[in-house]
């Protein structure tokens, strides 16, 4: 069986029962970040043979993990943090495991966009996630445009090093919107902005540090 985990986002404490109880039984865990997983798994007294399975070794690293579920293995996929396929390269595992009749399950649990949302005050009955933007100004406000007319409240991930220059092109596509920069959740210093897009483009550290989840008020809809 080849099982996607999801781990903590921060605070190490929020982890289920069954992610636990999973990691422990199955026979290898594939990661992004092996050395990130293996302080996870040492906090709960778990040892296990890792492997590493990212963008960059994705096909080679898929194909060995569909070999130990030919050989009667368990396999336990995890993410750097959060729910595994969600904008990491999980979701190629999925659909090999599908094309191959593998089987799979998933272990719920922690996923930032989804405490995001609700800590928001955005609107959350429609929203669409949109993952992270590219790095390059043009190709982001193109990718951004597509989303323009969307009454959906509109999710994004971006990195410390982007995060200003994304608010800026963004105000350039989508106007001064109100808009939410969420970082550091679950952890220390988790924040939480609200306010006009142009507003919380200042309020950005001239070295920001963590993770940005960012939301936009969707185009037209009333706020509630």
């Amino acid at each position: 069986m080849l099982y996607f985990v999801a781990t903590p986002i921060g605070n190490m404490s929020d982890i289920t029962l069954r992610a636990i109880e999973v990691l422990k039984a199955v026979d290898m865990v594939a990661s992004e970040d092996t050395r990130r997983t293996g302080r996870l798994l040492k906090q709960y007294d778990i040892s296990k043979p890792q492997m590493s399975f990212h963008e960059h070794n994705k096909a080679h690293a898929g194909a060995r993990i569909l070999g130990h579920l030919a050989e009667g293995k368990d396999v336990a996929l995890v993410a750097d943090a959060g729910t595994p396929g969600i904008s990491d390269p999980g979701y190629t595992l999925v659909r090999s495991a599908i094309e191959h009749g593998c089987e799979f399950t998933m272990v719920p649990g922690p996923c930032a966009f989804v405490m995001a949302l609700v800590l928001s005050g955005l609107p959350t009955h429609g929203f669409t996630f949109r993952g992270f933007a590219p790095k390059k100004s043009g190709q982001r406000q193109r990718f951004l445009a597509v989303d323009a007319q969307s009454p959906h409240t509109l999710i994004f991930y971006e990195s410390p090093y982007r995060v200003k220059k994304f608010l800026q092109d963004a105000l350039v596509v989508f106007g001064d919107r109100q808009a939410v920069l969420a970082r550091e959740l679950t952890k220390m210093f988790e924040s939480v902005d609200r306010g006009p897009m142009s507003q919380l483009i200042e309020t950005i550290p001239e070295k920001p540090k963590g993770e940005y989840v960012i939301l936009v008020h969707g185009c037209g809809e009333e706020k509630e």
